[in-house]
């Protein structure tokens, strides 16, 4: 029974992230559904998700940056 159980649990996690997915594409967030997976996992292990969301912000801003920068320099 415990596979049955595990199997269970997959399939209700992978409707999570389904539905995690159709938000994320409304509100236009950007977030794959592997990012997305990512994020609430380190969330359900204690990571503070304002603090995420501000890192991910971050993160973006630092690409950006490095692409612009990147396309001047070969531009």
């Amino acid at each position: 029974m415990p596979s049955v159980e595990l199997a269970s649990k997959r399939q209700a996690a992978r409707e999570v992230i389904d539905i995690l997915s159709e938000i994320s594409l409304l509100l236009n967030t950007h977030l794959d559904r592997s990012t997305l997976s990512l994020c609430v996992s380190l969330i359900e292990n204690g990571v503070n998700p304002e603090a995420l969301a501000t890192v991910i912000r971050e993160l973006r801003k630092e690409g950006a940056k490095v692409q612009q920068q990147g396309s001047v320099a070969s531009g």
